[in-house]
């Protein structure tokens, strides 16, 4: 089961940091963002990522196309024989695929894009700046037993990002993107989706999937939420990093793999 992250992002609420790299690539004690996100899944038992690139695309191919040399503990380097050794170097089980999904492309145009590396099964979606500690198992069991097209993992924030109206059956009747007002269920990623999400996307690149696709998901009944009570942070400020490392240091509540 593939899993889907958002990396194209300009990250300009963040461009002290992002003016050399996107946002995924900015670290969390020693380690990218991202690499934490795909720690989570991992964790769960699944290995198989799709990447959606767009600015600065090329710094996660380069990451990930030296991630032993990034992870090794010691490298030995033979000029002479044009041979470099990589020692005590754990590897991980990811099967990475990296798309360019172009510059300006929206959130629903750059999931658009990605629909011949997912094919007729569903697939987990997420965005490349949010850590949970969120039982990813649970959250597909959810998914299946709910049978809509797409769930979203909804959390409670001090803020709100954009709230969900639902029912006593969890299904999602509208959504709106980032309302005024506090203490409202909010769509915290972590998504479970069908192939069928596709035919939603119908504006091209400009598509923005928390607009029109998961406003007409919700009105035909099809978005249902997984509500998470546990820890949800998002890296959007150079606060919400500085959380996040102060965390690390500590609880790193998201944290639920071994070394």
């Amino acid at each position: 089961m593939k899993v889907v992250l958002l990396a194209g992002g300009f990250g300009t609420r963040l461009s002290e940091v992002t003016d050399v790299r996107p946002k995924p690539m900015v670290e969390i004690g020693g380690q990218p963002i991202i690499w934490h996100i795909m720690k989570i899944y991992s964790h769960y038992g699944f290995h198989d990522f799709v990447i959606c690139l767009g600015y600065k695309g090329y710094v996660l191919k380069e990451y990930f196309t030296n991630y032993m040399l990034h992870q090794a503990a010691e490298v030995t380097v033979d000029v002479r024989e044009k041979h470099i050794e990589m020692n005590s170097t754990k590897a991980e089980p990811w099967r990475v695929t990296l798309v360019e999904t172009g510059l300006n492309t929206m959130t629903g145009g750059r999931i658009k894009r990605i629909q011949p590396y997912v094919g007729n099964e569903d697939f987990f979606m997420t965005y490349g700046d949010g850590v949970s500690n969120v039982n990813i198992r649970t959250l597909l069991e959810y998914h299946r037993e709910r049978q809509k097209l797409a769930t979203l993992t909804a959390i409670q924030p001090p803020g709100r990002f954009g709230a969900l109206d639902l029912d006593d059956h969890n299904t999602i009747h509208k959504f709106m993107e980032k309302p005024k007002g506090d203490k409202a269920w909010i769509n915290g990623g972590f998504f479970v989706l069908s192939p069928k999400i596709f035919d939603y996307i119908t504006e091209g690149d400009s598509t923005v999937f928390e607009q029109k696709p998961l406003e007409n998901l919700a009105s035909d009944g099809q978005l249902t939420a997984y509500k998470h009570d546990g820890f949800w942070q998002s890296m959007d400020t150079l606060r919400d990093r500085y959380t996040l490392e102060n965390l690390w240091s500590t609880t790193a509540p998201w944290k639920q793999w071994s070394e």
